[in-house]
């Protein structure tokens, strides 16, 4: 049984090496941009994905461009680590070099069902003497169905693009082979055409080692742990007898371990072994087992040994991690941050949000294992793992956090942390990133809506399905503890808690139009899908019975008379005489900004005016809008879904733009509702506290001058003869201390206090 993965060395001639394998690549943080060099074990047959591998691991990559890259072909790839319904991959494919036909290519993996996980997830791998579940064809197009070894049922997905679909479901033994692949929390294996598909011949002799009843593969490591005496059970899947002549032991602690492996398997049976541990010392023990036997390609099956010592942890890192930690990517709503390895074997990073001079405080507790979220003193996990790069999840606009880095060397259970002085660092989160976008907008003109609508639209559309891989997945999907996740309600304020992956049904949520989809001119609008049904910044994640459905095109405003139902902070009930919804307060302008830039952004396509309904009061969505104000988290999504779209919300950018527009007719109105009161609600500061380089702006308007004075009100710079939308002010020869600004705008001043640290 081929368990061993091929040499990366011999994939091509010529080829480059890279600092990066692709099972360190697997370690690193969602979102982070990375390089990864394989061959490619698929072609055209299953679409726009390629998954490639390495002597190390697999990984899909994603992109039409890679639409020309044939199976066997030796590609260099980049992309952005991206989590599709579970699976792992390169989406999108950036780039990439191909070498052309690898020298080598990569066998299939032989495995027993029960290997089949994450750490084999994106490779080439082969079940033997499986039978299928279902008789008679493969259903047309895709479908799944299912194979079983008498113990075991799999999944297999059956994609509509390759030959196998509609094809007669062979019946008897077979063996199958296929990429491993994942969606949600099942794994599955993807045949690639019929030739995949063929009768088992049973082999001569076939090894196969289970410790404690599991199959650990060649190559593997397993946990000894402090066991003093452990069950091997040798496996013979051939038909003829399998001689195991011994077992012999090499590493740094050899000495701990015996094995009498001298046995005679015969044809599909088993024999046990006991391994045999005697730690001589304290901290880790790591040896490897080398069992001789006649299998033709796995002679001997190896198995990497990690036992502990008499003090029951693992060694701790003697070389500290360095505190040259950085961030390699620094948005509003995403942070990728990078430390130097100290040779440690994992590491757990810790984070909290603060002002940027609180320290993380509390220490990673020895043999405690921490999963993502749990909470360690004042803050909280954001990775465990081998890698040196971590993106915590969900972000604010804004915002700083302080990170500190612990190396780490065990397994679960007998961790042994470095206590010394951790890497730490803080970092602050951007702001909005309004540049120069409303260029040639001028909202004193009669032509705005007009303009504005032409701005926003026409835009990138991205499909009301992906919704789950963009926004969820991506951004909306937060940490708790014991390495489970959350998803808030942004109507009723519910937390629910899930284990990952995050599926709408299991978790019993919905995507929430704001702008009601029965209000669009369009309606329906979702067969075939146009852009104004999957426009994200319209879309929100919603409790779908307690929320989602109660809502249902009710028009959103407050209440005052009777409450008719309740879910937490989201109810129905009575607006004078007409049933309305009223979300928890924090959406309320969330919610009027989605519904304005639904309106202004559709109006006027296809001949068709996108006026609020009748019994939509623009009067308390104004009043919403104006009262909660766009705060760090909106902001962070407005960033991501403008990325995403290429296209931004104005009425999150500039208060004011409302101002100009009525929207239970779309047309243009001249302000009248104290344009100069609003300017503190648009101005921004940032970052917060500063140290090279302080911006400010007001959002939508040009900053005309400034002035900034010190805390005792000295006047300390100032510049009246500017037209920016966004003031840059160098303040590297500024003291540390308090100080405020002063801007003038079209529409008056505004003023804010910062600090220099």
């Amino acid at each position: 049984m081929k368990k061993l993965l091929f040499n990366l060395a011999l994939l091509a001639l010529g080829q480059q090496a890279f600092a990066q394998s692709i099972a360190q690549v697997r370690n690193l943080g969602i979102g982070q941009t990375v390089t990864v060099s394989g061959v490619v074990t698929n072609g055209s047959e299953l679409g726009p994905i390629r998954y490639i591998q390495d002597g190390t691991a697999g990984i899909a990559c994603y992109g039409t461009n890679l639409n020309t890259v044939q199976k066997g072909d030796s590609i260099t790839a980049t992309g952005v680590l991206f989590e599709f319904s579970g699976l792992l991959e390169l989406s999108p494919t950036n780039s990439f070099t191909n070498h052309g036909q690898a020298v080598i290519q990569p066998a299939a993996l032989i495995i027993p069902i029960p290997s089949a996980g994450e750490n084999l997830e994106g490779q080439l791998v082969r079940l033997d003497n499986v039978n299928f579940v279902q008789t008679g064809n493969f259903a047309t197009g895709n479908s799944t169905v299912q194979v079983f070894d008498g113990a075991n049922t799999f999944d297999v997905r059956i994609n509509g693009s390759t030959n196998i679909d509609g094809s007669a479901i062979p019946t008897g033994p077979i063996t199958i082979i296929g990429l491993l692949g994942q969606f949600n929390a099942n794994y599955q294996l993807i045949p690639r055409t019929t030739q995949d598909i063929f009768a088992y011949v049973a082999p001569a002799r076939e090894i196969n080692v289970k410790i404690n009843g599991n199959s650990v593969l060649s190559g593997d490591t397993y946990v000894v742990g402090n066991t003093a005496a452990t069950t091997i059970t040798i496996e013979n899947y051939g038909v003829q007898n399998l001689t195991v002549s011994g077992a012999s032991f090499t590493g740094a602690n050899a000495a701990d371990f015996t094995c009498n492996a001298n046995v005679v398997v015969g044809g599909t049976s088993s024999q046990n072994v006991t391994l045999n541990f005697t730690p001589g010392g304290t901290g880790s023990r790591l040896a490897t087992i080398s069992i001789a036997n006649d299998d033709s390609d796995e002679n001997p099956y190896i198995i990497n040994l990690y036992g502990i010592g008499t003090n029951n942890l693992a060694t701790e890192p003697v070389n500290p991690e360095s505190n040259s930690m950085l961030f390699s990517v620094t948005t509003p709503y995403k942070l990728v941050g990078e430390f130097t390895p100290s040779g440690a074997e994992k590491y757990l990073v810790l984070w909290k949000e603060g002002d940027g001079t609180s320290p993380v405080q509390g220490y990673p507790l020895d043999g405690t294992t921490y999963k993502r979220g749990d909470v360690i003193g004042n803050a909280k996990v954001a990775y465990v793992g081998p890698g040196t790069s971590f993106a915590p999840r969900h972000v604010l606009a804004n915002t700083s956090y302080t990170f500190s880095v612990f190396a780490f060397n065990g397994p679960d259970g007998y961790q042994n942390y470095d206590q010394t002085i951790p890497a730490s660092i803080s970092w602050q989160t951007l702001g909005s990133q309004v540049g120069n976008y409303y260029n040639g907008i001028n909202s004193g003109s009669s032509s705005f809506l007009s303009d504005l609508s032409a701005l926003i639209n026409p835009h990138t559309s991205i499909t009301y399905y992906n919704y789950l891989t963009t926004m969820m997945n991506q951004y909306e999907v937060r940490d708790t503890t014991n390495g489970q996740s959350y998803v808030e309600c942004v109507y009723s304020g519910e937390r629910k808690v899930f284990n990952d992956p995050f599926t709408w049904t299991a978790v019993g949520y919905s995507r929430e139009h704001t702008y009601s989809h029965s209000w669009m001119p369009t309606f329906p609008c979702d067969n075939p899908e146009q852009k104004e049904y999957n426009d994200q910044h319209n879309l929100w994640p919603t409790n779908l019975q307690q929320a989602n459905t109660p809502r249902s095109n009710l028009p959103l405003m407050d209440i005052d008379g009777n409450v008719v139902f309740t879910y937490l902070e989201g109810r129905v009930g009575y607006s004078g005489n007409q049933l309305v919804y009223e979300p928890r307060a924090e959406q309320k302008g969330n919610a009027a900004r989605s519904i304005f830039y639904m309106a202004t952004c559709y109006n006027g396509q296809s001949g068709n005016t996108w006026e609020l309904p009748a019994n939509q009061s623009q009067e308390s969505l104004k009043t919403w809008h104006f009262a909660d104000a766009p705060d760090n988290y909106e902001i962070a999504r407005h960033e991501y879904v403008a990325v995403l779209q290429g296209n931004r919300n104005p009425f999150i950018d500039s208060a004011y733009f409302a101002c100009h527009i009525n929207f239970s007719n779309m047309s243009y109105l001249v302000c009248d509702m104290g344009l100069s009161e609003k300017l503190d609600q648009n101005f921004s500061v940032f970052p917060v506290p500063a140290s090279q380089t302080l911006y400010a702006q007001v959002n939508g308007l040009d900053i005309l001058g400034y002035e900034i004075q010190d805390i005792q009100g000295r006047q300390i710079s100032s510049n009246q003869n500017l037209q920016l939308p966004v003031l840059a002010l160098p303040i590297n020869d500024f003291k540390s201390g308090v100080y405020f600004i002063t801007v003038e705008t079209q529409y008056g001043q505004v003023k804010r206090e910062f600090v220099i640290e």
